[in-house]
């Protein structure tokens, strides 16, 4: 991650006001946050055989998290990405690449792994194997979240496995054709029977509850990277979730715990403790809706 005065304009050339190398990704990230609330937690994908590879596992395990389904590829290059940090109000672009070696094939998977858990969160990578983990614990009665901020082959039926749909605002646009982000979110229900919601950023959360959609305000905080935030967004909601919480209370704490993680650098770095989340849900800080 680098952070810069401001982000760059074409032909230009800008100053880096600070780097670091830190760990991050969808689930991965979701987990390390349910880990820090002092959940146990697996982890199952690949990472590639090289430096990287390492430094990715080592930050799971490094958090007490089962990596036992992790998959060390030989001759793979571990996914990276470059993110540039805007200063002045903490905005990001990423720029990335996935070593095609990396994904997770279907028969990579062992069932025993992914039914282990009261839960199963998914991103949008590998969407055999997320269609075929979601059938499974669907199966075992074990709820499936999924975190999805693009189209992918398949995307009809991966979601139609899923019991919450939780994506970035720009998903069901693009799925449904409908620009409208009331009307996209709400025409989702023809494709998924389950809880349906989006992350928006500074505006907090959008939920489909009954036959109309309610807004969850944002925090207030001070941004310094929004780097992470819908994958802590999705760790909040899934503690919320496994304490049985009505839903604005895991709302509420999913988008405290997002706002906080806002205020430090990377994806990781800034999980507050489980306290300075409750007292910040409690506050009612909220932005204006």
């Amino acid at each position: 991650l680098c952070i810069v005065p401001q982000y760059p304009r074409f032909d230009t050339k800008t100053e880096i006001l600070h780097y670091e190398k830190l760990a991050g990704g969808q689930t991965a990230t979701a987990v390390t946050f349910t880990a820090r609330m002092g959940l146990r937690g697996r982890y199952i994908g690949k990472v590639g055989d090289d430096d990287l590879g390492v430094f990715s596992l080592e930050s799971l395990r490094s958090e007490s998290i089962d990596t036992s389904g992790v998959l060390v590829e030989e001759g793979a290059r571990n996914q990276y990405a470059f993110i540039i940090i805007d200063k002045t109000t903490g905005e990001r672009t990423i720029l990335w690449e996935r070593d095609r070696k990396l994904s997770f094939r279907e028969s990579e998977l062992k069932r025993e792994d992914i039914c282990a858990g009261k839960v199963l969160h998914l991103d949008g990578h590998d969407h055999d194997a997320a269609i075929r983990a979601a059938t499974w614990a669907q199966e075992e009665g074990i709820p499936v979240v999924i975190d999805l901020d693009k189209v992918v082959p398949r995307s009809e039926e991966l979601i139609s496995k899923v019991d919450f749909l939780i994506t970035s605002a720009n998903f069901p646009p693009d799925f449904t054709g409908i620009s409208d982000p009331i009307e996209s979110l709400l025409a989702l229900r023809k494709y998924c029977d389950g809880f349906l919601a989006v992350t928006l950023g500074v505006q907090g959360a959008m939920a489909v509850v009954g036959d109309g959609c309610v807004r969850f305000p944002a925090f207030k905080v001070h941004a310094v990277d929004t780097t992470g935030a819908g994958d802590i967004f999705h760790g909040g909601f899934i503690y919320g979730l496994l304490r049985n919480w009505p839903l604005e209370r895991i709302m509420t704490f999913a988008n405290a715990a997002a706002g906080l993680n806002c205020t430090h650098l990377g994806a990781r770095a800034g999980i507050p403790p489980l306290s300075e989340i409750l007292m910040l849900a409690d506050s009612g800080h909220h932005h204006a809706l």
